[in-house]
């Protein structure tokens, strides 16, 4: 299969993940405070990406091929600004906002991502690319002005967006960090252990601080259970994406993304009772189009 053609199956498998993790993740964190609930699956998940970034490096050693790394203030600040404070206030506005709502602005991402990567990475930015984003960009405007009145499962929508909205604004600075450790030969199992591990190091940290160690020691089987199911789709999610970001250019990975809304805001009406109003269902069908129009760009670089 052709490095492109993979890159993008990978990007659509990592979008279809996230559109079944955001509704679950909204039912599993319902009684269970954010931050212990982030801190817990991310140092799980880095601890697996650890296992499977040693193994590469064994593996390279048995071959003698030399094994590249790249400065550590790439991998911190991946861990500081993804692993971490995104995460922290990603999960802490879907506890008060609605999955559908959550989804949806989480997958402004690639309009974030495209600009910083023009600058950053010299992505080409392309006449189709434009009309990808800026279709997918007028489908999340009308989903953002969508009224929704609070409930006991969304009970700060309002808040809840912003915080999603800023975590999206970290998420899209970390892609771009992400991706130029890539291209310096980083690999993708190491960007993601350091995500991950560190990230989630942080977050514990943050617990510890804010005295959150008690809720940690609390948690009942069923949480456990809840927490468990989340990390194997987060892991899942990681894996596809960062697959796909060493592959294909990081505005055209992250635009795809925005096929998770969709899957969301099924499972949201279907199984949360979210309300789906015309004006959002309107701006699914904007983003499917655009969508499907960023499926076909081809990833290149301006050049220098």
């Amino acid at each position: 299969m052709k490095k492109e053609t993979l890159g993008t199956l990978l990007a659509a498998i990592a979008a279809f993940v996230s559109g079944i993790a955001i509704p679950a993740n909204k039912i599993f964190i319902v009684n269970i405070e954010p931050l212990v609930f982030t801190a817990v699956r991310s140092v799980i998940i880095g601890t697996v990406f650890l296992l499977l970034s040693w193994w590469l490096f064994k593996s390279k050693a048995k071959k003698r091929q030399r094994f590249i790394s790249v400065s550590w203030k790439y991998l911190a600040a991946i861990a500081v600004i993804g692993g971490s404070a995104a995460f922290f206030l990603y999960f802490t506005g879907l506890k008060l906002t609605t999955a559908g709502h959550a989804a949806f602005l989480h997958k402004t991402l690639p309009l974030y991502t495209a600009l910083l990567a023009f600058f950053f990475l010299r992505e080409r930015i392309t006449k189709k690319y434009l009309a990808a984003t800026s279709l997918m960009f007028a489908g999340t405007v009308a989903i953002y002005f969508s009224s929704i009145v609070p409930s006991e499962l969304w009970l700060n929508p309002q808040l809840g967006d912003m915080l999603v909205i800023l975590a999206t604004l970290l998420w899209a600075a970390e892609n771009v960090i992400a991706k130029k450790a890539m291209v310096k030969g980083e690999t993708n199992f190491i960007v993601s252990f350091a995500r991950m591990f560190f990230g989630g190091l942080i977050l514990f940290g943050a617990a510890l601080l804010m005295n959150k160690t008690d809720t940690l020691l609390a948690l009942t089987n069923a949480q456990i259970l809840n927490i468990g199911m989340s990390t194997l789709l987060l892991f899942s999610y990681v894996l596809f994406y960062y697959c796909s970001l060493k592959l294909i250019n990081v505005s055209k990975a992250a635009v795809l993304l925005l096929l998770a809304p969709v899957v969301s805001l099924a499972i949201g009406a279907a199984f949360l009772g979210e309300p789906t109003p015309p004006v959002q269902l309107a701006g699914s069908a904007v983003i499917l189009i655009g969508a499907y129009l960023a499926a076909g760009i081809k990833s290149e670089q301006r050049g220098i």
